[in-house]
């Protein structure tokens, strides 16, 4: 009702053009009961009440052209705040809420869901309020025409509302199955056509055909089951009109015989009839488009009701400035417990306590599993890390705008991803208005320049959904260089050069180290050959800082990272070995 009420004039207008028709067409009747009881006695008279019908059927057309027009405009408006709506909702939430919910589910609710809304409002809603107006008005007629008629009708009224009643719990149950049936379906769709590269070499294009047919069988059982509910409610309601109306012509053919009233009358009688009839008849669609936007509706706001997990604070101001210096302090964090699971989650970091100066470049190496992303996903936010634990600057990370933080603190994520746009309009992502020389000058910092001086297209090159058309090592190059065109104080590489071969990595970072001069620099990775260009190397094991200091240092120790280059070691000379002998191509990554 509120989205409705920003446009409470055209909404309302449009109701009252249509109820003026409902006016227009219950004043036609009597112009033919004039007409009939004039051909009953032989007067001639007929171009008036002709006149008078043609004039208010003209009127009626106009009004109910009008009236429609505005209360589905209305309709497709809210349909458009509550999309714009759920879809900046859904740019608030975090990773728990998407671990939760499918992006096929989120689509249905999108798209279906809230053209049901659309439906409800714009065909629904006037259903509601017109043809109850219809009836009240062509009952008054009825009861001046013949009173004893329109008595007769009373008894039929209390099964209609019983029989309506029952039905319409049924539909609004069922319709809330067959919407997630939909989402089901959706989810499914989607999450095969990501795989599908998986499906085909995997030879499993059968069994996944088979298991969308079953979805869909089922998804198509239910909405059999919700047309049966709605057909039977439609099908009663015709036979309550039926019966109701053969009564009337039965008892009104008596009267007219009788005398007690005249045949223009009763052609009346029966066309109001019909008018007060029409909101039963269509009862069955009005219940159900209210039923089914009412499920709708729900699932909408299930959504926007959810509260985003990382939100401002109420006391976050932002700093005059970034400098880059990062301090975290005894930092730990536990992933939150999967769903159907107890307790606090599994830990991710524990205990870590780290001081980054205002331009320092630190690598960050440890085993898999060992906090090395979570603490890149902490600093930027994408995760919430408690307060008092991670300071940007010498203000706690909490109590500054998600905005200054993520845009002062770029991410390269270890999995790229890429839109399905132009190459460059990837790369320029944060700011489309960049000029080609800023996109060519980050392309080269990320070693892209050559690869796409070679494409057709340069910078134009249509890259596919989720760069389909790029191979690995050129998509996590795209993605570093949308993320150095930022030239933001703080940049995270979280293993962003595990796709590229290790010459090409090298000549990136040592590019990195003059482009990124005077600012801060943090570099995930499992790479001991990118680890010695920083300037400290920080060894995660098991959540915990294992080991920190330089490249030397952490070798003189003899520690876990000593251990690591001297592994990497074996693996890059029996590489060396393999390639003088042939069986390596030249070029590749050991």
């Amino acid at each position: 009702m509120p989205l409705i009420h920003r446009n409470p004039w055209r909404f309302w207008g449009g109701m009252s053009f249509i109820n003026v028709g409902r006016v227009f067409e219950a004043l036609m009747p009597l112009e033919l009961k004039t007409g009939i009881d004039r051909v009953a006695v032989g007067d001639t008279r007929l171009a008036g009440p002709a006149l008078a019908i043609l004039g208010l059927m003209l009127l009626r057309y106009v009004a109910f052209n009008y009236g429609r027009r505005f209360v589905r405009e209305v309709g497709v408006e809210v349909a458009f705040e509550l999309r714009q709506r759920l879809y900046w909702h859904l740019q608030l939430m975090g990773p728990k809420f998407f671990a939760k919910v499918t992006t096929g589910d989120l689509m249905a609710r999108a798209i279906n869901d809230i053209s049901l809304i659309r439906q409800m409002i714009g065909l629904g809603s006037r259903l509601l309020f017109v043809l109850g107006f219809s009836g009240i008005i062509a009952f008054a007629f009825m009861l001046h025409q013949s009173a004893s008629l329109t008595l007769l009708l009373l008894p039929a009224l209390p099964f209609f509302a019983i029989f309506g009643w029952l039905l319409a719990a049924k539909i609004f149950s069922q319709s809330t199955v067959v919407q997630q049936g939909f989402s089901d379906l959706s989810a499914q769709v989607q999450e095969n056509l990501n795989g599908i590269r998986t499906i085909q070499t995997h030879a499993q294009e059968d069994r996944e055909t088979k298991r969308f047919e079953e979805t869909s069988s089922s998804y198509a059982r239910e909405f059999y089951r919700l047309m049966f509910y709605n057909s039977a409610l439609n099908a009663w309601m015709l036979v309550i009109t039926g019966f109701t109306t053969l009564l009337i012509v039965g008892f009104g053919g008596h009267e007219v015989l009788k005398g007690e009233i005249s045949v223009g009358t009763f052609t009346a009688f029966i066309f109001y009839l019909g008018m007060m009839l029409s909101p039963v008849k269509e009862g069955g669609v009005m219940v159900t488009l209210f039923q089914r936007g009412g499920s709708a509706a729900a699932r909408i706001f299930e959504i926007l009701d959810t509260e985003p997990e990382i939100r401002d604070a109420p006391e976050a101001v932002p700093l005059d400035r970034i400098g880059g210096r990062i301090e975290i302090r005894d930092l730990s964090y536990h992933h939150p417990a999967r769903s159907g699971q107890t307790g606090i989650g599994w830990p991710a970091l524990n205990g870590v306590t780290l001081d980054i100066a205002p331009g320092e470049t630190i690598a960050v190496l440890g085993r898999v599993g060992s906090g090395k992303s979570t603490l890149l996903r902490l600093i930027v936010r994408l995760l919430d890390p408690p307060p008092g634990t991670i300071y940007l600057d010498g203000r706690d990370i909490r109590l500054l705008p998600l905005s200054q933080v993520r845009s002062q603190v770029a991410l390269v994520p270890q999995d790229p991803f890429l839109f399905a746009a132009r190459l460059g309009h990837n790369i320029a992502y944060d700011n489309p208005e960049r000029s080609a020389e800023e996109v060519w000058h980050a392309a080269q910092s990320a070693d892209l320049e050559t690869t796409i001086r070679r494409f057709p297209n340069s910078l134009d090159t249509l890259v596919g959904e989720r760069g389909v058309t790029l191979s690995g090592g050129q998509k996590q190059r795209a993605s570093l260089a949308r993320g150095l065109i930022r030239e933001t104080p703080v940049l995270l590489l979280d293993d962003c050069f595990s796709s590229v071969d290790t010459e090409t990595e090298e000549f990136i970072l040592s590019r990195l180290k003059t482009l990124r001069a005077g600012r801060t620099t943090l570099m995930v990775s499992h790479r001991v050959s990118t680890a010695r260009h920083a300037d400290r190397i920080v060894v995660l094991d098991e959540g915990r800082v294992a080991e920190i200091g330089t490249h030397r240092e952490l070798l003189a120790k003899n520690g876990l990272y000593a251990n690591l280059e001297r592994v990497q070691g074996r693996r890059e000379a029996l590489a060396q070995d393999l390639e003088a002998q042939g069986a390596v191509p030249e070029g590749s990554a050991p």
